[in-house]
């Protein structure tokens, strides 16, 4: 066989590896609404970048008759390209091919990419849709999601890892997208749960649809296992590569910066009347965000969970930031158990990252009540503590209006190393509201006075004047200045530049114990 027969034999078996499981089931998928693997692939980068590995790789498996039945690159497909022009990896599983069924050496590939992934410096992408672990295969198919989660796990910190679920994700597959760090689920298609229905009905009696149990709703407002909700491929792969955009390549990159264009020293007239002169009164947290960052673009992480709490990313002056923010519109933004996990989530992220930190703060303390206390409130909220505390990338803070007790210092105050902290006019920072101040301090007074409302009113009114705001905490040097609103973006952008160098050091350790 002379080389141009050799050629045309290679074209074949990649026409051949190309086809997956055949016309038939990758009818059956565009039926249930999903693009194949290899299509998804051409949408998440680059047009022309891709380039293949492994195609060609077969099961070696030789039980249950899957001896007669292999697919060239079997389950799923591996490789590199290009994304927004820089490098990324990708593994795609083949639900065509045996379900997307993870075999050993399905397993082995990933675990390939993944190591070319870290030692390259650039982001890995795992689009997943598989039945689980290959049955026929046995323990050694339950060994190769166990080489899998050590990657996710040593190499996490070190390349940005971002999971689609764009199909089912069950049992121990789970647990792959679950340590990566963020995780995209398309509606209607894309399922994680460690056991299905029946499974839960014949132990538990309790009937649940494969969408109510695991869909890309309920892990985006209930379990927080969701990141980012699209409707469909095409809408997930979009927001992606959008996401990358703000990411840095790897640990020892800065994160990348575009010109947008936006005047970095753009004042708002808009921001003076956001905050309602009604301390009780709610607004909408969005609205400053959008004002003061880069054309009003801002990538909201999960958006539908703990909605208390803000976090996402945008650009200031060109630069990536995350953002860190509460929403009074959302139980008058209180940090709860899940607000404390999501933000502390997110802000151990971005100090991984090289991501500077912009906090902006309303808070009016922890949530009270005995579910949350009884739900671990104490721990979860040191995680914010924890993550803030450790982090040494920059961390700018603005106070726009309330700021209490404990939850003052969570939200990055000075004394967890908060480099340049700016408070608003309308700020309120003091342990705990006038109201609840003057109902301890005052009671004996309030109690025997002949007005006791008048007297608990005027007490109220003397303690906002001298304790909350922003002018005592300034004057002992913990808000470094009191801002117009207006400027709250040429300021913070200002701050942000200066801090480029900042170097920031912890201890020579392992690692910490956060509160988990």
């Amino acid at each position: 066989m002379g080389i141009d027969d050799k050629i045309t034999e290679l074209g074949r078996l990649r026409e051949q590896a190309a086809a997956g499981g055949g016309p038939k089931r990758i009818e059956a998928q565009h039926k249930r609404g999903k693009l194949t693997a290899r299509e998804r692939i051409e949408l998440l980068f680059d047009p022309g970048s891709f380039e293949e590995l492994d195609p060609f790789v077969l099961h070696r498996c030789t039980d249950f008759g899957l001896e007669e039945q292999k697919f060239l690159g079997d389950a799923v497909v591996t490789g590199y390209g290009k994304i927004n022009g820089r490098d990324a990896f990708v593994f795609s599983q083949d639900f065509t091919v045996f379900g997307g069924s993870l075999s050993k050496v399905a397993s082995e590939k990933i675990c390939k990419t993944m190591d070319l992934a870290a030692k390259n410096g650039a982001p890995v992408i795992g689009l997943l849709d598989s039945g689980g672990a290959r049955i026929q295969e046995g323990v050694d198919s339950l060994v190769g999601y166990g080489d899998i989660f050590v990657r996710n796990t040593i190499y996490s910190g070190v390349v940005p890892q971002i999971s689609a679920v764009m199909g089912p994700a069950a049992g121990g597959a789970v647990y792959s997208p679950a340590i990566t760090d963020f995780v995209f689920m398309v509606k209607g298609t894309g399922q994680m749960y460690i056991t299905g229905p029946a499974v839960i009905k014949s132990v538990t009696g309790e009937e649940v649809s494969l969408e109510e149990l695991g869909g890309a709703m309920t892990h985006a407002t209930k379990s927080g296992n969701c990141h980012f909700v699209a409707d469909d491929d095409q809408q997930c792969l979009q927001a992606v590569r959008q996401l990358l955009s703000f990411l840095p390549q790897n640990n020892m990159e800065e994160p990348p910066f575009m010109d947008t264009g936006d005047d970095p020293d753009r004042m708002d007239e808009e921001l003076l009347s956001v905050v309602p002169d009604d301390p009780v009164k709610v607004y909408d947290m969005k609205q400053v965000i959008a004002r003061i960052v880069d054309r009003g673009d801002f990538m909201e992480v999960h958006e539908n969970f703990a909605r208390n709490i803000i976090v996402g990313f945008a650009r200031m002056g060109g630069q990536s930031v995350g953002i860190i923010a509460q929403q009074p519109l959302q139980f008058a933004g209180v940090i709860d158990v899940d607000a404390s996990d999501k933000a502390a989530r997110f802000v151990r992220f971005c100090d991984c990252f090289n991501i500077p930190l912009v906090t902006l703060v309303d808070v009016p303390g922890y949530m009270p009540g005995t579910d949350q206390e009884h739900m671990g409130i104490i721990r979860h909220g040191a995680k914010l503590l924890y993550a803030y505390s450790e982090a040494t990338v920059p961390k700018v803070t603005t106070i726009t209006r309330k700021a209490y007790g404990g939850a003052y210092l969570a939200m990055c105050g000075k004394a967890l190393r908060g480099d340049i902290n700016y408070a608003w006019p309308t700020a309120e920072i003091a342990v705990m509201g006038p109201d609840g101040a003057v109902n301890i301090v005052f009671k004996d007074a309030i109690d025997k006075s002949e007005n006791p409302e008048k007297t608990r009113q005027e007490l109220v009114a003397d303690y906002r004047a001298k304790f909350a705001n922003p002018y005592v905490a300034a004057g002992k040097g913990y808000i470094d200045d009191v801002i117009d609103p207006r400027s709250t973006r040429p300021k913070l952008i200002r701050a942000l530049r200066i801090l480029r160098n900042k170097t920031d050091t912890n201890p020579a350790k392992k690692h910490g114990n956060i509160p988990l």
